[in-house]
């Protein structure tokens, strides 16, 4: 049984929402590093059981690909408490993408939506 949720404009956002750390693996069948990238996502969804690890198909979910403004897969996104904390293009190394996970894990939150909020302000008096 694979540990990886297929993610659908349908399920896209009560999975995100319902779960505050969720792993999306940007992918398609005919992509080459994104074969090479699956066994090692999966390796990594059986290591961290407590999170959820989603694929997104970008043939079968374009409107999906196009909210994410994904330009090339495989594309990683990391979304934390409703906030994409990471995202890169490009098949990781086992090594890499544990050492991302690690750092999402690590992640304090708090700090996280401080800085997004005064990001926003920020933006909020340029456009003024």
């Amino acid at each position: 049984m694979s540990s990886t949720v297929e993610l659908t404009k349908e399920n896209f956002d009560q999975t995100v929402t319902d779960n505050e750390f969720v792993l999306i693996d940007f992918w398609a069948d005919w992509c080459g590093p994104c074969k090479q990238f699956a066994p090692v996502y999966e390796k990594a969804a059986g290591e961290n059981p407590d999170l959820v690890f989603g694929k997104v198909d970008t043939e079968a979910q374009p409107e999906l690909a196009a909210a994410f403004g994904i330009q090339s897969i495989p594309t990683l996104m990391i979304v934390r408490d409703q906030v994409a904390v990471f995202a890169q293009p490009g098949a990781l190394p086992e090594a890499a993408l544990t050492d991302v996970i690690g750092q999402a894990r690590d992640l304090d939150m708090g700090e996280v939506r401080k800085a997004i909020a005064e990001q926003q302000a920020q933006e909020g008096q340029q456009a003024g």
